[in-house]
């Protein structure tokens, strides 16, 4: 006769599971949740490169005049945002990205201050005070770029005439290793990425 005993988990096998599971999910936790922070500030940074990319290029491509404007992070929803647009009144926007929530436009302490004195600012441009540091070598501190069919960048529109040297730092709020910058040599247009290094107890900019 067929034995009618059903044999189930016993509870030592069903807590020896339960706790197998949790000790995996905490391992991929560690490990995943600085890989995906890092990706999404990759992507905030290649984003922002893109966008002073592309105005830079289309202006020379359609000889006009773009403007590139940088909004303030809005807490809990973006982390600011990268417009493009012809230096037209009511023209239509060429590009515009949103950072992730928890990528922002911001100047994190403990990033250098001094453009002469190592270790420097990216490029030597600005203080490391602003989020959007442009404007350089006036004043600074400016949100928004105007690049030229020449392919210069400048401070203030067709009628401006200031070379546009700056920076813009972006990164994770807290989180040091994850600052990222991109700076602009006004003559030129010419851009450059930067990402915050530590050596030996230094945090400098390296070139990406």
């Amino acid at each position: 006769m067929p034995s009618t005993k059903q044999r189930g988990f016993s509870m030592l096998e069903l807590l020896t599971v339960v706790s197998i599971s949790l000790i995996l999910a905490a391992v991929t936790d560690v490990v995943l949740t600085p890989a995906l922070r890092a990706q999404r500030v990759n992507n905030a940074y290649n984003t922002t490169l893109m966008a002073l990319r592309r105005a830079h290029d289309q202006a020379a491509a359609d000889m006009r005049v773009y403007q590139v404007t940088f909004s303030n992070p809005v807490p809990g929803i973006n982390g600011g945002t990268v417009t493009v647009t012809q230096d037209i009144p009511g023209s239509p926007v060429l590009f515009t990205a949103t950072l992730p929530a928890d990528v922002t436009f911001h100047i994190e302490p403990g990033i250098p201050t001094s453009p002469s004195v190592a270790p420097t600012t990216p490029d030597g441009f600005g203080s490391g005070a602003n989020a959007f540091d442009f404007d350089w070598p006036s004043v600074g501190g400016s949100n928004v770029i105007y690049f030229y069919p020449d392919g210069s960048a400048q401070d203030a529109g067709p009628n401006g005439g200031n070379v546009n040297n700056g920076v813009v730092y972006l990164g994770v709020p807290g989180q040091l290793a994850t600052c990222r910058a991109v700076s602009l040599w006004g003559y030129t247009g010419r851009l450059r990425g930067w990402q915050l290094n530590n050596t030996a107890g230094v945090w400098s900019w390296t070139q990406i």
